[in-house]
């Protein structure tokens, strides 16, 4: 009776060191493919993306949907969205909203701000997360690797982030964010477009092309 009971242990060591050894290799696994997007991504000039975006909660009878595009070149973009067109040249943040024919202007700390920025977008994983090696899919002949984020954080709003990534480009497909709120976020990238001849003026806001705008500087 004894011996069985031994066994028994041992079995169950031996099967919860190997679980351990398993998810700390696929959690190896999964930062190692998030940092080679990363490092396909700083090794381009620029990127123009156009993607659609989508927030969603049943529970609240939300739900929008919108498209857009984004230049980026290191922390600068050019954000367009529902008819905003946000400039970031690497200091303030301009937003300018033709309907009201209004224009702010702020400081903007990229580096301290929480918040989810066009450029964050490719390294916010970069540090804060517990990293999962979760699904593939064949979308449209593209094999997409999901890696699963959970924030280190118990009070990060954040329940958990999934990231689609094709393995033949290493470019974030899709990205999708839900909140302990039920709140689903999701942005999936339909053109991916790099080292386009973008003028040198491109993330540069002009202030001269807006003449009936009024500007509001807030800082």
């Amino acid at each position: 009776m004894m011996f069985n009971i031994q066994k028994s242990v041992c079995l169950l060591m031996v099967m919860l060191t190997f679980s351990f050894s398993s998810t700390a290799q696929n959690s190896e696994k999964a930062k190692n493919l998030l940092d080679q997007v990363s490092l396909k991504i700083r090794s381009y000039d620029n990127i123009v993306l156009d993607f659609k975006y989508t927030v969603a909660n049943p529970d609240t009878n939300l739900y929008q949907e919108s498209k857009g595009n984004v230049a980026l070149k290191g922390d600068q973009y050019v954000l367009n969205i529902m008819g905003i067109t946000r400039i970031y040249d690497g200091s303030k943040v301009y937003n300018i909203v033709p309907e009201d024919e209004e224009i702010s202007i702020s400081t903007f700390d990229d580096q301290n701000s929480d918040e989810l920025t066009p450029a964050k977008m490719f390294s916010f994983f970069n540090v804060g997360y517990k990293y999962i090696w979760d699904i593939s899919q064949n979308i449209k002949g593209r094999k997409i690797q999901y890696i699963k984020l959970k924030p280190l954080d118990k009070n990060n709003g954040t329940k958990e982030v999934l990231i689609g990534i094709d393995l033949q480009t290493k470019h974030i497909y899709n990205l999708l964010k839900i909140d302990k709120d039920g709140t689903k976020t999701t942005f999936t990238i339909n053109s991916f477009k790099t080292n386009q001849p973008l003028s040198k003026n491109h993330f540069t806001f002009t202030e001269s092309k807006y003449p009936n705008y009024y500007i509001n500087r807030l800082d």
